[in-house]
């Protein structure tokens, strides 16, 4: 802990860093300042309401970073380019020339993201009028005539690009991934009203039940903690080569093969899929077929947030996406063959194949472990809540993995700065 003060510390002190870090500042400013413009139109105490009794739209509204609640601008929030991003990543293992493209290095990721920002216009148009409708049935706001209709629909569609702009301006010019950090500052952003309205409500009988949760909360940190930089250290032997009168190599080092290797990817793919069903189910709630309203009704009730099934598909989602992504970002026949080609092997296992094999097999068994535990600490909290009873902290698991694991992530790349820097200037 007193490393990572200093190191903030540190990069406060550096003029490259510290600008990087007010820019991301900045840009959260520019989020937040954004997330309180509201459409006109809307009944907003009715939608206050509504959201304090439903929990589906209370999760929304969290992932949203709380724009949804007061039906900002950007109250679609990042979910339509987060659909669209897990839409190509589905599709680059289905199409090989996708596939191609993923693998020709910065131009093949750079084509990739500009067909994912096409992707996330027709999605957030469509989620617009999904919302539209969602809110129509529930008093929060009135018909509207077509072109009033356009108008709504086209302003939340912009609000969701600029948001996704302002994602790509961190990644480019701030500190860590852009996307992640605006998830991060909206669900920081919404605590202070949800810890607020907790406060209100306690009671002399209900403040053990707080601690209860508070207790919870901090070993889930911690756990969380502890497995994000959990590693299993793989030993690279380098073989001894001699050039003229001189022995090179003879090395020994460490391969590192993190347990969550995905990071909160999977957590913000997994959740995203969820809303899905109940956007869709209540959009087609109030069509005239009864067959399809009928589904649809079963398919909200069925995944409900906190119910069984919800948790079940939840928790797998979460495996599933684990693997995907770690699949994604490390290939061991590329590890295997770049150690190979540096003259490295792994004691006891054959160059090539053979070592690609093993650090497939080594990662498998501890992704597993890393993605059953990702799934438990995401369903833990609604088995909490349902047991404290408090509702009005609806955080859950999935808000404290990403808030935890982006500011993992976030002093990292900060530490990387600075260690970048410092051999910048032992070069010079």
């Amino acid at each position: 802990m007193a490393s990572t003060f200093e190191s903030i510390k540190v990069a406060f002190k550096t003029s490259e860093v510290r600008n990087k870090i007010l820019f991301t500042a900045f840009i959260f400013f520019v989020f937040r300042l954004f997330a309180h413009i509201p459409i006109p139109g809307v009944d907003t105490a009715r939608l206050s309401e509504l959201f304090a009794s439903n929990q589906f739209l209370g999760l929304l509204n969290i992932f949203s970073g709380g724009t949804l609640a007061n039906f900002s601008v950007m109250a679609l929030g990042l979910n339509p380019y987060i659909n669209a991003s897990i839409i190509f990543q589905l599709l680059t293992i289905i199409f090989p020339k996708l596939e191609a493209l993923s693998k020709e290095g910065e131009y093949g990721r750079q084509k990739i993201n500009q067909y994912t920002r096409y992707a996330t216009v027709p999605l957030a148009i469509m989620q617009s009028f999904g919302m539209y409708v969602l809110l129509r049935g529930q008093g929060v706001i009135g018909n509207l005539d077509p072109l009033s209709l356009i108008a709504l629909v086209f302003t939340m569609t912009a609000g969701t690009v600029f948001l996704m702009w302002l994602g790509e301006l961190i990644t480019e010019k701030g500190i860590g991934n852009g996307i992640s950090l605006l998830i991060f500052a909206g669900i920081v952003g919404r605590f202070p009203v949800t810890a607020f309205q907790t406060i209100s409500t306690i009671t002399p009988d209900f403040i053990y039940r707080v601690i209860i949760f508070l207790i919870l909360a901090l070993v889930v940190i911690a756990l969380i903690v502890v497995v994000n930089e959990g590693t299993r250290r793989i030993t690279v032997q380098y073989a001894k080569r001699v050039r003229g009168n001189k022995m090179y190599g003879g090395s020994s080092t460490h391969l590192p093969l993190r347990v969550n290797q995905a990071g909160v990817i999977p957590i913000i793919f997994a959740v995203s899929l969820m809303l899905l069903p109940s956007i869709l189910g209540r959009f087609l709630v109030s069509v005239p077929n009864q067959a399809v309203s009928s589904f649809a009704q079963w398919m909200i009730t069925v995944l409900a947030p906190n119910s069984l099934w919800y948790n079940v598909v939840y928790f797998l989602l979460i495996i599933g996406f684990t693997y995907f992504y770690t699949a994604v970002v490390f290939d061991p026949k590329k590890i295997a063959s770049e150690i190979q080609k540096y003259g490295g092997f792994i004691p006891g296992i054959r160059p090539g194949t053979a070592t690609a094999n093993y650090l497939n097999y080594i990662l498998t068994r501890i992704t597993l472990c890393g993605a059953v535990f990702l799934g438990f600490i995401a369903v833990l909290p609604s088995v909490a809540q349902s047991v404290t009873g408090i509702s009005t902290l609806f955080l859950g698991g999935t808000g404290i993995l990403i808030v935890v694991s982006v500011v993992l992530e976030t002093v990292k790349k900060i530490e990387s700065q600075l260690v970048m820097r410092n051999y910048d200037s032992f070069l010079r």
